[in-house]
């Protein structure tokens, strides 16, 4: 061990899969190098002693809006970039896909362009882009508007096949209505993850569009074809079909908490269930109200609604979700730990080098109380 490491302590460590007592973490050039038993940890001048608090991968979040006041589709640029992941980071995301919904092809390029450059800039908590449209079904849009709604052509698959080259990782949200499985093939291919949403596609559509190289299902039950006995939807392919995995928003508000256990006790792997915030630009603010695509969305009761009470957006941060899954639901602390860090990661092809803490991986932590509250977070090592 050089002489430049630090050592963390806790009354706990969970790495990704299992929770080690009396352990800390060796950390040398933002990476973790070692994690012991406490006795084992060699001596250093640089130790820090979180008492009897739990440490854990920190967050991953692969749908994120926007933050501390800032909605990526209102402008995108690097300092937009980097102001939301600022706002997630204090409440414990330290890797995140900022996302741009459905918008037109300038707004679009242009946000390419700034997750690029924001890449290049190494802004911290920045992982990539999520393109949620704008090649959806306009029937299951949601809060995006149906004027910019339309079918995939040759021109944007080349963009985003160009950005899936360019960017540290990419998801496209994407409707069978408006791609084809060539689209879905070529996008694969260039290292995106297709995700499967804003549908009314058949059980069948949804397979096809899996086989073609969908690999996940963007916010189950939200904005998609319901599950029903004789057709089952894209909500029975999310939870039957073993390759895809599924991002949930634990608000409370967008997935009943019946619905929740269900989707969690029906899915079949290897695919994995995963927290997302869908979170807007309130996080880390007290805004009432704030404008998308020139539409007023209001901030109550724990909910974001445009005027004619459609959801916009989540106002909820992956600590606050983590809570409600154990809380609520009923799932281990280590199961909604899992579903808020290495399962996403494993999406995106990040672990093991973020999602979890092992010899080798980036040295991404939180620490959180007894009470499931955020103490603090690290990035690569600093803490936010």
């Amino acid at each position: 061990m050089s002489s430049a490491a630090t050592v963390v302590h806790a009354a706990a460590i969970f790495d990704g899969d299992a929770t080690r007592r009396d352990h800390g973490l060796v950390i040398e050039d933002g990476r973790v190098t070692a994690v012991a038993p406490r006795a084992d940890l060699p001596g250093t001048n640089d130790t820090i002693d979180l008492g009897d608090t739990l440490i854990a991968p920190g967050f991953v979040d692969l749908q994120v809006n926007g933050g501390g006041g800032v909605l990526f589709n209102e402008g995108p640029s690097v300092e937009a970039i980097a102001t939301i992941c600022a706002a997630h980071a204090r409440h414990g995301t330290t890797s995140l896909l900022v996302t741009l919904i459905t918008a037109d092809r300038p707004t679009t390029e242009a946000a390419i362009a700034a997750g690029v450059a924001a890449h290049k800039a190494n802004v911290p908590g920045f992982a990539g882009l999520h393109l949620e449209g704008p090649h959806l079904s306009v029937g299951k849009r949601g809060a995006h508007a149906a004027e910019l709604v339309r079918p995939m052509t040759s021109e944007d698959r080349e963009v985003l096949i160009d950005a899936a080259r360019s960017l540290p990782a990419l998801m496209v949200t994407v409707a069978p209505e408006s791609v084809t499985d060539a689209d879905c093939e070529a996008l694969r291919d260039a290292g995106a993850v297709v995700s499967i949403g804003h549908t009314g596609a058949t059980i069948a559509e949804a397979a096809s569009t899996a086989r073609a190289g969908a690999t996940c299902v963007t916010h189950l039950y939200n904005a998609m074809s319901m599950l029903h006995h004789r057709e089952p939807g894209l909500v029975g392919a999310a939870l039957d079909l073993g390759d895809l995995s599924a991002g949930l928003i634990a608000d409370r508000i967008h997935v009943h908490p019946a619905a929740v256990r269900i989707a969690i006790a029906a899915k079949r792997g290897p695919g994995r269930i995963f927290l997302v915030t869908d979170a807007m630009s309130t996080i880390g603010t007290d805004l009432d109200t704030f404008t998308l695509d020139g539409r007023v969305v209001r901030r109550e009761g724990g909910a974001l609604r445009l005027e004619d009470g459609t959801l916009a957006g989540a106002d909820i941060d992956m600590v606050a979700a983590v809570k409600f899954m154990v809380d609520e639901i009923g799932v281990s602390l280590e199961e909604a730990l899992r579903m808020a860090s290495p399962y996403p990661a494993e999406v995106m092809g990040m672990a093991p080098g973020r999602g979890r803490l092992v010899a080798g991986s980036r040295a991404d932590f939180v620490c959180l109380t007894t009470q499931l509250d955020l103490k603090g977070a690290w990035i690569a090592g600093r803490r936010v």
